[in-house]
């Protein structure tokens, strides 16, 4: 018996909940991380707003599991699933501080932490703590000149980065790197922050200016007392994560770093590693506070003015970490081949993992990898905050109350274009032609058969079945004075001719 056709098999629909960053961020009380089935289930949110999520081992594409918040639990069998899946768990606390994180298993090269714990004793921190701080101050000195229009802040940063060929030690770095942040902050200072309409009778006055990066809380960034000093804090929480977990994927011990001296319960190395980027983060504020209003809802002001962000917001922030992953590689790489000495380098080279150089380098291909697009940012309108689409400013509501005053306005513009002296010198043109070209016609060129009384019972009825722009290309008047003439007004007898072709009764007689 013959073989039958081959039976058509059913292809399973795998729809992930996780966006395209790969990051899922998790808020609320009651955080649950754990196993089902095989299965790794979240839910978060508040009271009856609750969110549940199932994912599958194959098609989920979960990146970053980013917990905000500390009201919950995970387990360990959760966590294990984590590292299976190449992912990573990061906690941080609503005002960016990084709790915990944990990422995928690497082998550790016990000779590179050796070199890197050693390379304070001689010039290999230096040459580090060198290359990060100058890419640091070149990238203040970018958003100070080209986004905060400050060029006299801009040449401060410029001259103190010159300095930096000359320092001889990492106590001088440091001092030369302070020295350039408050130049840097100052041009800041007096940045206005946009709000809907409608909140602005709520705001407190420090919220309105991005004012001093320092907080009165603490004498420094930590608990920020206004709006975009706390996204800057909940992002910086963000790079630190990514920065943590590239060096540990790369073998480095995150505590271990050159430039930022050892503390306790400090990842130094992650934080030498986000000095080069924080400029990006910056530069991602920026455009956001200038180009669109921040809502109020997305902050909460706590009884000491510490400056929180809601789960709107921090979800939002989260979402940006695949930018800041993509742009620490490169240089994580780079500080692992600087602590990779050569009297402890082997034949083969390190391993590049974050970045995959190696691998581009030997197929051919670029040696960078394309930078990541940031995350589409909610767009608010200007008057009451409510969502609307990306090319509008206002909501169908709120654009209402505009309308009338821009038609008076507009009005009053078109009142004063009309009587300017531009407007003027046309009608002196166009006068001066119509006089040229009435001295000029001779009355005995006309036909005889075409009289007043022709025009006017003949070819002026049939002139509505011609367009405006039609009689005015005909007679070489304005649009205005052709719709004139359809609706019955007599013409210069210089016209009928024209007239009489355009409806076709000159060449009929």
């Amino acid at each position: 018996m013959a073989a039958s056709g081959t039976l058509p098999h059913l292809v399973p629909s795998i729809k992930s909940p996780i966006g395209k960053t790969g990051t899922l961020a998790l808020s609320g009380f009651g955080i649950k991380v754990r196993m089902h089935c095989g299965h790794l289930e979240t839910e978060d949110g508040i009271g009856p707003d609750r969110r549940k999520i199932r994912l599958a081992r194959i098609g989920h594409g979960l990146k970053r599991l980013v917990l905000i918040g500390s009201d919950g639990f995970v387990t360990i069998e959760a966590l294990r699933w984590i590292a299976d899946q190449d992912a990573a768990f990061v906690m941080l606390d609503r005002d960016g501080s990084l709790l915990t994180t944990t990422g995928p298993v690497r082998s550790s090269d016990a000779r590179l932490r050796r070199a890197q714990a050693l390379a304070t004793q001689s010039d290999v921190a230096l040459r580090i703590a060198l290359e990060l701080i100058d890419k640091k101050l070149a990238g203040q000195e970018e958003v100070a000149r080209n986004k905060l229009h400050a060029p006299n802040n801009a040449d401060t940063i410029h001259r103190y980065r010159s300095e930096l060929a000359e320092a001889d030690s990492i106590v001088r770095v440091r001092s030369i790197e302070s020295s350039a942040a408050i130049a840097y902050w100052s041009a800041w200072r007096s940045l206005r922050i946009k709000f809907p309409t409608k909140d602005e009778a709520r705001l407190p006055d420090h919220w309105r200016v991005f004012g001093a990066r320092m907080s009165p809380l603490t004498s420094s960034p930590r608990l920020a007392v206004n709006l975009p000093n706390a996204m800057l804090n909940y992002l910086y929480g963000v790079l630190e994560s990514e920065c943590g977990l590239a060096a540990a994927a790369l073998g480095l011990d995150p505590g271990l770093g050159v430039l930022h001296q050892d503390a306790k319960a400090r990842n130094s190395l992650a934080c030498d590693l986000m000095e080069p980027i924080r400029p990006q983060i910056d530069s991602y504020v920026l455009d956001w506070i200038t180009r669109d209003p921040l809502k109020k809802e997305w902050f909460v002001e706590q009884r000491d003015g510490n400056c929180r962000l809601t789960a709107a917001l921090a979800i939002r922030l989260s979402e940006t970490a695949p930018m800041w992953r993509r742009a620490v590689a490169p240089i994580a790489e780079w500080i692992a081949h600087k602590f990779w000495t050569p009297s402890a380098r082997p034949k083969t080279s390190l391993p590049t993992r974050l970045t995959q150089r190696n691998k581009r380098e030997a197929k051919g291909a670029a040696p960078h990898e394309e930078p990541v697009s940031p995350p589409r940012r909610e767009n608010v309108c200007a008057g009451c905050g409510k969502t609307i689409r990306h090319q509008f400013t206002h909501c169908r509501d709120c654009a209402k109350d505009g309308w009338s005053k821009n038609m008076v306005n507009t009005a009053r513009l078109g009142r004063l274009t009309a009587n300017g002296s531009a407007a003027q010198a046309k009608r002196r043109n166009t006068q001066r032609r119509n006089h040229e070209a009435v001295r000029a016609w001779d009355p005995t060129n006309q036909p005889s058969w075409l009289t007043e009384q022709f025009y006017s019972e003949n070819i002026q009825p049939l002139l509505a079945q011609s367009s405006n722009a039609a009689l005015a290309r005909a007679l070489g008047v304005s649009r205005a004075y052709a719709v004139r003439i359809r609706r019955g007004q007599s013409p210069h007898p210089r016209h009928w001719s024209a007239l009489a072709q355009l409806v076709g009764i000159g060449g009929a007689l």
